[in-house]
């Protein structure tokens, strides 16, 4: 693209037309935020600085910036953020990039959990941390809950662990390396509410993913194996050499795998109910299990 922006308002039309060329979805909004990024600046002060000359030290980040997101690079591994629950998150290569529909999982959790435990706190573990989404989420909405996350990936464990540290709940947040449900069975941990939102893509679809996802995302978060259903067998099975079984069960699943994954749940013969929350667009998203008394 031209290296002649003149004002702000000018380097966001033309980054906004470059990558719409590019083949960019949403190249306004994607322009916008980029923008942000490199200007250091909220979208309050972006709006308010739209007349103002473009800052010629920030000429080359900007350009960078773009030329990262038409070769398809997501948006958020070039600012290195993603909003959830009203919260930001710092995401790298390393981790998925949380999803909107995930923020319902953590509300229904939420939601379900204070319910069944109205005078004592429960303990809440979640499996396949990524970057701390759900458990720094969980532990910011309910100080008085234990929170435990495992995932087998380092490099994403310490993505979460600075996601806690960015949220004050570091001391509140447990992070451990391991396959599932493993560290947990090891230690016998007593688990109140366990929640996943795990791998579910079936391996031959992955390489139908849109390519900002499947070229730049971690595989191994994506890959659910033959028909994306593997991690919920293992845990399903994991369950049953816990001490007890959890109250609670969310689990985020891909569109069409609810009922499969809910019947996972009722052959275990645990819960009152397995039920089902569904994403805005009408999806069930979510499979949810719940024990009314211990």
């Amino acid at each position: 693209m031209t290296y002649s922006f003149g004002t702000i308002r000018e380097a966001y039309a033309k980054a906004s037309s470059f990558l719409a060329e590019a083949g960019v979805r949403d190249p306004g909004a994607n322009a916008e935020l980029l923008l942000q990024h490199v200007l250091g600046a909220d979208r309050t002060a972006f709006l308010l600085a739209l007349g103002d000359p473009f800052p010629e030290d920030k000429r080359e980040a900007w350009l960078l910036a773009l030329q990262r997101k038409a070769a398809g690079e997501p948006v958020q591994y070039i600012i290195g953020e993603q909003e959830f629950y009203g919260l930001a998150f710092t995401v790298t290569p390393a981790v998925l990039i949380p999803r909107p529909e995930t923020e319902l999982l953590v509300e229904a959790v939420i939601r379900y959990g204070r319910q069944l435990f109205p005078q004592r706190a429960p303990s809440a573990v979640d499996i396949g941390t990524g970057s701390g989404a759900i458990p720094v989420t969980l532990a910011v909405e309910c100080p008085d809950w234990t929170i435990c996350s495992s995932d087998i990936s380092e490099a994403a464990l310490k993505v979460a662990a600075a996601n806690a540290g960015r949220h004050g709940v570091a001391e509140r947040v447990e992070l451990l390396q391991g396959d599932l449900l493993e560290p947990h069975l090891k230690r016998g941990t007593a688990i109140d509410i366990l929640v996943s939102n795990p791998p579910y893509i079936p391996s031959r679809e992955v390489e139908e993913l849109q390519p900002e996802v499947k070229s730049h995302e971690p595989r191994s978060a994506l890959d659910g194996g033959e028909d994306g259903l593997d991690l919920y067998r293992r845990m399903a099975a994991q369950m049953q050499r816990l001490p007890r079984y959890p109250r609670l069960v969310g689990f985020e699943v891909g569109q069409g795998q609810a009922r499969e994954v809910g019947s996972l749940l009722e052959q275990q013969r645990a819960w009152d109910r397995v039920f089902y929350v569904k994403d805005l667009a009408g999806i069930e998203r979510h499979v949810l299990a719940l024990r009314e008394h211990d």
